[in-house]
């Protein structure tokens, strides 16, 4: 019976066994491999190398030892986050003998960040990554629109949050919903999330929505995906993120130009001005006409003074006054002659100055007339002399939709010369 060498597995033969470099090498490493065929070590990832191959090499290091380590390609692309020097990891594997250069390592079949997980290594280093690139910056954010006329709306079809957001943005304003659905969650979120954000602004928007409801880390994924951030931060018109409650926080909420704590708030944001506006325009209707009778008050005086100014009795007394006083000068003097001349002149000027003075009253005539004409057509009274009526609900709101009021609801009619009491018997859409 063939004795066999324990430590090598080899025949044990009498006298010193010579073995080649190859022989040592395969028995150190089957020797190796037996005994740490599957370890988890810990340290300091240093020396990394990526190939074009896809192989990672790099060495494990602590504070007093260091050990050679490879990832090959298909290991190293399960890996859901970035492996760089300085990263401190966990690795499982089997230690080994690369046989061509005698080199002690450890074949890595798995890695994992020590301390944070893999997914939230992965979502810091992307959102380190965009916000170096400027996706973040708060200077690139865009204002919302004063007045949006038509919405996108970015989400799931069945959700929760498209039936919010719709009935937020319609009990607020008259304002056109385009809805682009698509999948919020699952691995083809991203890609349907990016085509339907594509999609939805071919329609001529002004503002879209974006988003879903509340979910675990692991639903709202999506809107961490590098190409759904990438794609929100390329729209051509302003985005409103509004994903998960309020205490979630996604890199879509990061790119997005404004982000909501929830869909109905997205909602109330993205209309929040049109109650305003109304307001804003009772003011302004308000402050403009105290400034046109303002204007014309001053108008009035302008021309009272010109009036003056220009009265011709006034003038021609005066006038006659000083030819009273001429006369008495000449018939102390006798040139009658120049008398004459000079009463023939002023008669002239009499009649210039008087035609004169006309005219200048009819012109600051004419101009108050087109003034006074320009402010009556400006008055919103003047559509009720035309037979139409306004009319409000009991809280003061004008109709501007039959949507906006029920059947058996009480309005009220405002005409030229009075206010009508009505009961809403029944409606009729456009």
């Amino acid at each position: 019976m063939k004795q066999v060498d324990l430590e090598f597995g080899l025949p044990a033969e009498k006298g010193p066994r010579v073995l080649t470099v190859t022989e040592a090498v395969r028995a150190a490493q089957r020797a190796l491999e037996a005994r740490f065929a599957d370890v988890w070590i810990e340290g300091e990832v240093s020396n990394l190398k990526r190939y074009p191959s896809g192989h990672l090499y790099f060495t494990l290091k602590d504070n007093v030892a260091q050990l050679p380590a490879v990832m090959f390609r298909m290991e190293a692309a399960r890996l859901k986050f970035t492996v760089d020097d300085g990263l401190k990891v966990r690795c499982r594997g089997r230690l080994s003998i690369f046989e061509q250069q005698g080199k002690f390592q450890l074949l890595v079949q798995m890695m994992e960040p020590a301390g944070l997980g893999a997914a939230q290594l992965a979502l810091e280093q992307l959102k380190k990554k965009l916000s170096a690139e400027g996706l973040f910056a708060q200077e690139r954010k865009r204002p919302l629109p004063r007045v949006p006329h038509t919405i996108g709306v970015v989400t799931s079809r069945t959700g929760a949050a498209v039936r919010d957001i719709i009935r937020v943005l319609h009990r607020r304003a008259a304002v056109r919903v385009i809805v682009s659905p698509t999948l919020v969650q699952g691995p083809d979120a991203p890609m349907r999330i990016c085509y339907a954000l594509r999609l939805v602004q071919e329609f001529g928007v002004d503002v879209i929505i974006v988003g879903r409801g509340g979910g675990s880390a692991e639903d709202l994924s999506a809107f961490n995906d590098e190409g759904v951030v990438r794609q929100v931060a390329s729209m051509r018109v302003p985005v409103i993120s509004a994903v998960g409650h309020e205490i979630d926080t996604t890199l879509c909420d990061w790119a997005a130009d404004v982000r909501a704590p929830t869909p109905s708030a997205a909602a109330e944001l993205a209309v929040a001005v049109h109650a305003e506006l109304h307001e804003q325009l009772a003011v302004a209707r308000a402050r403009l006409g105290r400034a046109m009778a303002r204007h014309l008050d001053a108008e009035k005086v302008g021309l009272e003074r010109a009036v003056r100014r220009l009265d011709a009795r006034r003038v021609v007394g005066d006038r006659r006054q000083m030819l009273d006083a001429l006369a008495a000068r000449l018939r102390e003097l006798h040139p009658r002659a120049r008398l004459l001349r000079d009463q023939a002149a002023l008669e002239k000027l009499d009649a210039r100055l008087a035609t004169a003075m006309q005219e200048a009253l009819r012109r600051r005539r004419r101009a108050l007339d087109t003034r006074m004409g320009k402010l009556d057509a400006l008055s919103p009274l003047r559509v009720l002399d035309r037979g139409y009526a306004i009319a409000t609900r009991q809280d003061g709101h004008a109709l501007r939709d039959v949507s906006e009021i029920a059947e058996g609801d009480e309005l009220t009619l405002r005409l030229r010369s009075g206010r009508l009491t009505a009961v809403v018997k029944s409606r009729e859409p456009k």
